[in-house]
């Protein structure tokens, strides 16, 4: 393996670095593990993880005779590459890897990589639904929770790996080959970590760095970054869009998805490759839209890219219809929570920007009060605000954003706009307000960090407040 005989720092204490840690173990191969945080109780790290109890672990500044005698860093998704010190090693030659490309080099089988800037918890789920109804061993992990590392030491040779991937995370790919991908769409985000959207987008399309014409990459047609890399892209290419009729791949249309021309692919070549169109010659009706339990236009193109990621997968049409009439919303991705005094309420804490938060109150179809603000991750909120739609009753903010927000939100005639100093008290507005026939949106634009440890846990808060209204 690439990683005998190297001198491994796995950099991290978080999930990823404790499952990096383990794998590593169980390949019976030792690291050392860090932590930039001096105040990090190391005892308690280790009782609450036996498998660190012999590893050696450093905090705070890594001192030089510890940086001199690595020649292998795993990096965890949250920790910047372009650390001085990180440059530094780089420059000496040392090998950086992260936790991708950590279980991909360990693991066994074919994966399915899927990245974007929205849309990818709720599209790999779905992937991973539809793999589990036909393949027999298939593993969902990645961005949306459960480490790569953590399932690939038990892998087999025919697993289908379906992993969403985040841009930190595609940063320190090097061999990471994936037999189907999917670029989902790209929008500005996290640029205080990739300084430039050059460098967002290059993470992005780096999902196919080593794949080739045998490979398949699913791309959105209307975001004018995927329909720009199709030509680039080194695998074959099927196209999905919204907004328009395509002549070759999946488009919606009044109210339906269609298959426009034939697989003219290899693709995933495991049993008789099907084609979920016969005719070059005239579209074939997949599904009406209606027979979904997901709502709004982002998750009609989330189905386009799961369709047409189970096509390069030789799954038979029948049983990927059969999931998708099934399946429901990912937690936090527009989740109906309840109706409570005749209002809706939904849970989209993973709308973390303004493009994902777009999707989230296009959904809407009542009057809305929504629920906006947080961390600020240098987002502009123009394209977000022009988006209500006269639907937006009551914007009521929160976080250090929610200046930056309001003033936006004037701009452009938005002025019923109240703040609210916690979320406590920002529910308390939400309530109060609400009247029958309304819906109420937590749909922030912004990620969670500062008043929450992270999207899910302000999800789990707003769900708990919402489910705790009394109907007298």
């Amino acid at each position: 393996m690439i990683l005998d005989g190297k001198k491994i720092l796995v950099v991290g204490s978080g999930k990823s670095g404790v499952a990096a840690i383990t794998l590593l173990k169980k390949k019976g191969i030792s690291a050392i593990l860090a932590d930039s945080n001096d105040k990090l109780d190391t005892d308690k790290l280790k009782s609450a993880n036996p498998v660190l109890s012999d590893v050696q672990i450093v905090t705070g500044e890594l001192s030089d005779s510890v940086k001199n005698d690595i020649d292998c860093l795993i990096l965890s998704p949250g920790v910047p590459t372009d650390l001085p010190w990180i440059n530094e090693m780089r420059d000496r030659g040392v090998m950086i890897i992260g936790e991708i490309e950590l279980g991909y080099i360990c693991g066994k089988g074919d994966v399915i990589g899927i990245t974007g800037t929205n849309g990818k918890t709720t599209t790999t789920t779905l992937t991973g639904e539809i793999m589990k109804a036909y393949y027999k061993h298939v593993d969902v992990v990645g961005n949306i929770g459960i480490p790569y590392t953590e399932k690939a030491a038990e892998q087999v040779e025919d697993e289908i790996t379906v992993a969403e991937i985040s841009s930190f995370q595609l940063e320190t790919v090097i061999k990471f080959h994936p037999v189907v991908t999917a670029i989902l769409n790209i929008t500005p985000d996290h640029l205080n970590r990739h300084h430039t959207m050059e460098a967002y987008i290059k993470a992005k399309e780096d999902i196919t760095l080593n794949q080739t014409k045998d490979d398949v990459c699913v791309l959105n047609y209307d975001s004018p970054d995927t329909r720009a890399f199709m030509d680039r892209c080194p695998a074959t290419v099927v196209a999905f869009s919204s907004q328009n009729k395509l002549d070759n791949g999946f488009y919606y249309e009044d109210g339906a998805i269609y298959r426009a021309g034939v697989r003219d692919y290899k693709g995933y070549c495991v049993g008789t490759p099907v084609s979920y169109n016969d005719n070059p010659n005239e579209a074939k009706r997949i599904m009406n839209v209606t027979d979904m339990n997901l709502v709004g236009m982002c998750n009609i193109e989330n189905v386009m890219a799961a369709l047409a990621i189970a096509e390069a997968m030789n799954v038979p049409l029948d049983i990927t219809l059969d999931v998708i009439r099934k399946f429901k919303a990912v937690e936090h991705r527009i989740e109906f929570v309840a109706t409570k005094r005749g209002v809706d309420y939904y849970n989209d804490s993973k709308g973390t920007n303004p493009d994902a938060a777009i999707q989230g109150i296009k959904a809407m179809t009542k009057p809305t009060i929504l629920i906006g603000g947080g961390y600020d991750k240098g987002s502009e909120y123009d394209d977000w605000i022009k988006a209500f739609d006269n639907k937006v009753k009551l914007l009521v903010l929160i976080g250090v954003t929610r200046d930056k927000i309001a003033e936006c939100a004037r701009k452009y005639g938005v002025t019923n706009i109240v703040m609210a100093d916690t979320f406590e008290e920002c529910m308390d507005i939400c309530i109060k307000n609400a009247e029958t026939g309304d819906a109420v949106l937590l749909s922030p634009a912004c990620a969670s960090w500062g008043m929450f440890d992270n999207y899910e846990q302000r999800g789990r808060i707003f769900k708990d407040i919402v489910n705790g209204i009394k109907e007298n």
